[in-house]
């Protein structure tokens, strides 16, 4: 099962070569899948109450590769020269639009590191293309979400509709694993 996260074109320059040294051709990108493990971040989108009490906790939905409907998370890679933070807003703006305004964690711990591998078994997660190492975070969004790229949209759901058995089969690449996990960090769920 593929777990797609495209990169964003970038803005073409005026005079000389093209993109810079942190975007990679999909050639480029396919032999270093091959070679090296790359890391990610993932998002559990959240909405949390006065307490700071998570109350809500947004899910994407996609259509694979294949064209069946899958559930996903907030996620992508980490370009060079980039910080966590950086590629973690990069990605929360991508995902869930400019008018999102998430909350970014006061430290780059994350709740839990995720290993995906191509071959199914050998962790919880896998991804058919490559061996992925992400770091994933909570993070809170106080604003209005409207899915770009290849998010259909978002669906807010109570927590424990969230790590309902349905919905975890749904989700693409054993994410729903990385969202129980997410709520137990936060004391949603045990």
């Amino acid at each position: 099962m593929s777990v797609r996260t495209p990169d964003p074109t970038p803005d073409p320059l005026p005079d000389g070569p093209q993109p810079g040294p942190a975007w990679l051709s999909d050639i480029e990108l396919e032999e270093v899948r091959r070679r090296l493990p790359l890391l990610y971040v993932e998002a559990v989108p959240v909405r949390v109450d006065g307490l700071g009490q998570v109350t809500e906790v947004g899910v994407l939905l996609r259509a694979n590769a294949v064209g069946e409907m899958t559930r996903t998370l907030v996620s992508g890679r980490v370009m060079y020269g980039e910080t966590l933070r950086e590629a973690l807003f990069r990605h929360l703006e991508k995902d869930l639009g400019p008018m999102a305004f998430p909350q970014l964690p006061a430290s780059p711990v994350p709740f839990s590191v995720a290993e995906y591998f191509p071959m199914p078994g050998v962790t919880p997660f896998t991804d058919d293309r490559q061996h992925a190492v992400s770091l994933a975070y909570v993070v809170p969004v106080t604003g209005t979400c409207e899915p770009r790229q290849d998010a259909l949209e978002l669906t807010w759901m109570l927590p424990e509709e969230a790590v309902s058995p349905s919905i975890s089969d749904e989700m693409e690449g054993g994410r729903g694993v990385l969202l129980k996990s997410a709520l137990a960090s936060v004391g949603r769920i045990v």
